[in-house]
């Protein structure tokens, strides 16, 4: 099937086949009873309206008739559109006001008035039909690039050619002729809603169908590409243009000459922008990749303001609020661009924080921002899989929740094999209340309260530190159990004790500690990956988030099941070990995390020691707390031998 244009003839047929039909006799099918029906009409009554905007220099050049065919249909369609109007507003007070518009429309058509007159009383009929419409709804975001382009190739090419340019084998001897989506004087007046609305309704008796096979998201994507072309060799992107000066709903619902005279002059060439880049509307408000590119922009003016503390503030913000952020998607594509991106940033941070030094400072961000852009570009033109998002969401929760579960395990063998069941609800009641109380916390971040990446850090990093500390010193008292003397020694003297009332709630503080550290997190990681999946594969991250519960699942059932049947000493042994390498990473990544919050200098180790799941980052600060984990132990356990 081909994209046909909607074009005089085709416009006919809607006329002739929807809007026509509302004669006094069908008024009551439009009344206020059914009101998609009459929304429906008025969509198809704005359409004709552009229509007329888009094609009314065919018909009339300087006062004259040059076409007597196009002109007799800019009349027929004038006075079908003031005809319906008054039908549709004889019961309804707000569509009286769209009255004297049509009917001033319909006057300068019948006076072969000037285009500039007869386009701007199009503009302003249309604006105002659509003020009388719900808003459109428009998708989250557009299918990526690449799929919308082989979308195109099969689904519109043979009529409008592999370029847009109308030129398709399909498409010679249709009538009218396919539209030439690279002719920028037509697309200047045609928005992207009429375009949408013919991909989607289609033209009857014509080649053009409704794409009813395709996801309303594929319709919108076909529309906003189609809709690019023309503007692609005349958008001279400038940096500083700021989004925001036009909303999503505008550019969908407004043609480009239209939004372009109400700009001011020095926002006039976003319009070209953003219809070459329809990406930048979605990414606007969404997409980390765009705040963390304005908070470095931010970070470089600040710093040219002297503002050293504030510069390093949004450096960091720039990471945690959102690079991070799309941390694991972009791992999915590409491993090592993800690791140059947090070195540079690292770096960023580092040169920020020295005085003095704009254009060292200046190129940094520049290099960054360009990295930025092409991490971007790699998941913008490419749609993850369906294997890759399953492996993203599989990592986050294995990663995120493997050493949580551990510590919690950890606790529970010990109380157990201690006889200390009583003890072990407190456990149950730290962990839970830690999903409960992480859950209800990123609810308030994203309804009620702003938490700064850099508070989610610090918050982070306290709770390893105190969890590290801990588990230290439960590794040092079970080290001390190892052997069958000292064990029959504290059996005898605690056999028939209870566990002090501070104990059992420091049992359950820790249990909460490990936990709620991750959850937060591990949300946010999980809400950035749904944003980069497609409608339709949501299940593939659900399947990877499934199968590793299932492995966490499995890790629970071994520890609990073979920690009971160990010997004691073996069992004391091994968990000492466990605990102590759990406290090695912990250590690691609570000043890692204090790092990225900007708590703590990262002075660069000579050596690049960057293993995640050891915790280690190629700083001093960071590989020397865990070697002070180490030493303790070593301390001790030297002690204990002498």
């Amino acid at each position: 099937m081909t994209l046909q244009a909607i074009t005089r003839a085709a416009l006919a047929v809607i006329v002739i086949a929807t809007l026509a039909v509302l004669s006094p006799q069908a008024k009551a099918q439009t009344s206020n009873s059914q009101p998609e029906l009459q929304q429906e009409y008025m969509r198809q009554i704005a359409q004709l309206v552009e229509y007329i905007g888009v094609d009314y220099s065919e018909a009339v050049a300087n006062g004259e008739v040059v076409n007597a065919g196009e002109y007799a249909e800019m009349e027929e369609f004038s006075s079908i559109i003031l005809r319906n109007i008054n039908t549709l507003a004889t019961d309804n007070q707000a569509l009286q006001r769209l009255v004297q518009p049509a009917q001033q429309l319909r006057e300068l058509i019948m006076n072969k008035a000037d285009l500039a007159e007869v386009r701007g009383a199009t503009s302003q009929l249309r604006a105002q039909i659509l003020q009388q419409l719900p808003k459109v709804e428009l998708p989250k975001a557009l299918s990526p690039t690449a799929q919308t382009k082989e979308l195109y190739q099969t689904q519109c090419s043979a009529c409008h050619g592999q370029q847009g340019q109308g030129d398709g084998p399909a498409g010679q001897n249709l009538e009218p002729a396919p539209t030439n989506f690279t002719d920028l004087e037509r697309a200047e007046n045609r928005s992207l809603l009429g375009l949408y609305d013919a991909i989607t309704k289609g033209i009857d008796d014509t080649a053009m169908m409704a794409f009813t096979n395709l996801t309303e998201q594929q319709r919108w994507s076909l529309a906003f590409y189609v809709g690019s072309l023309a503007f692609q060799q005349h958008a001279v992107d400038a940096p500083q243009a700021s989004v925001e000066v036009i909303d999503l709903q505008q550019m969908v619902n407004t043609s480009p000459a239209q939004l372009r005279a109400e700009l001011p002059s020095s926002q006039a060439n976003l319009v070209n922008i953003l219809r070459a880049n329809p990406q930048r509307l979605f990414e606007a408000e969404i997409s980390p990749f765009a705040v963390a590119k304005a908070r470095l922009k931010a970070a470089e003016e600040a710093y040219a303001a002297g503002d050293v503390k504030r510069a390093n503030h949004l450096a960091v913000s720039a990471y945690l609020d959102g690079f991070e952020l799309m941390e694991n998607g972009l791992s999915a594509y590409d491993a090592a661009q993800t690791k140059a991106i947090e070195a540079q940033m690292m770096d960023l941070r580092r040169i920020i924080a020295v005085p003095n030094q704009q254009a060292k400072v200046s190129a940094a961000i520049n290099e960054t921002i360009q990295a930025l852009d092409h991490a971007q570009a790699t998941m913008t033109e490419q749609q993850l899989s369906n294997t890759a998002l399953a492996s993203a969401s599989f990592v986050i929760l294995l990663r995120e929740g493997l050493e949580a579960l551990l510590v919690v395990l950890a606790l529970i063998t010990v109380l157990r094999r201690t006889e200390r069941n009583d003890a072990v609800k407190y456990v149950h009641t730290g962990w839970v209340t830690a999903l409960v109380l992480g859950g209800l916390t990123w609810w308030a971040a994203q309804s009620l309260i702003s938490i700064s990446g850099a508070s989610r850090e610090i918050m982070e990093g306290v709770a390893a530190a105190l969890a590290a500390v801990v588990l230290v010193y439960v590794g040092i008292w079970m080290h001390s159990k190892t052997n069958a003397q000292a064990w029959q020694q504290y059996i005898k003297q605690h056999l028939h004790s209870h566990l002090a009332a501070g104990t059992l709630w420091g049992i359950a503080l820790l249990s909460f500690v490990a936990v709620y550290r991750e959850v937060f997190e591990t949300v946010l990681f999980y809400q950035s990956l749904l944003t980069q999946a497609q409608t339709g594969q949501h299940s593939s991250v659900w399947g990877g988030f499934i199968a590793a519960a299932a492995v966490l699942t499995v890790v629970t059932w071994v520890m609990l099941r073979f920690s009971l049947k160990l010997p004691i000493a073996k069992f004391f042994a091994y968990t000492t070990y466990l605990l102590l390498a759990l406290a090695f990473v912990l250590a690691g990544k609570a000043i890692i995390a204090f790092q990225e919050a900007g708590w703590i200098a990262a002075t660069p180790f000579p050596v690049p020691l960057n293993i995640d799941w050891l915790g280690m980052a190629a700083t001093w600060q960071s590989l020397g707390a865990q070697l002070a984990v180490l030493l303790v132990f070593w301390w001790y356990r030297r002690r204990s031998i002498t």
